[in-house]
């Protein structure tokens, strides 16, 4: 997937203090969980404005339904939710990663390595157990 100048694009951020390793593995759990149950409402939401439905009747259809429900009522529009990518379903990764690079210093007049830092955009997150460890693994890399 490629993303070009001009796709629109939404970031859901926050700076939060947390006191140990435990509880930042359980608040980036818990956003994953959110990501993935707002994405399916969304997907549902949209559906049925799609089909012609209020925006008010589409909340209210929605209002405590289960997530079996919400799957099956994309797969009578032949949308199925667990066939999405991934970064449809659970957000993507946004992290700065170190990397070595040859450059040019023209001071010296020579080739010298030089680290820098390189965005990378993971797409497809790991869940549970694994997605803890990969969040962990990047806190220790800082």
């Amino acid at each position: 997937m490629s993303f070009k100048l001009g796709t629109p694009a939404c970031f859901d951020s926050r700076v939060i203090p947390l006191p140990n390793l435990e509880c930042v593995k359980d608040y980036f759990s818990w956003r994953q969980e959110d990501a993935h149950r707002n994405s399916l409402n969304a997907h549902c939401y949209w559906m049925l404005r799609k089909k012609g439905v209020s925006a008010r009747v589409a909340t209210r259809q929605l209002e405590g339904q289960s997530v079996s429900w919400k799957n099956e009522l994309l797969f009578s529009e032949n949308i199925n939710y667990n066939n999405l990518p991934s970064w449809q379903k659970r957000g993507i990764g946004l992290y700065y990663s170190s990397c070595e690079k040859t450059g040019y210093n023209p001071v010296k007049n020579q080739e010298e390595q030089a680290v820098r830092n390189k965005l990378i955009t993971e797409l497809e997150l790991k869940t549970g157990a694994e997605y803890q460890e990969w969040v962990i693994s990047l806190l220790q890399k800082i």
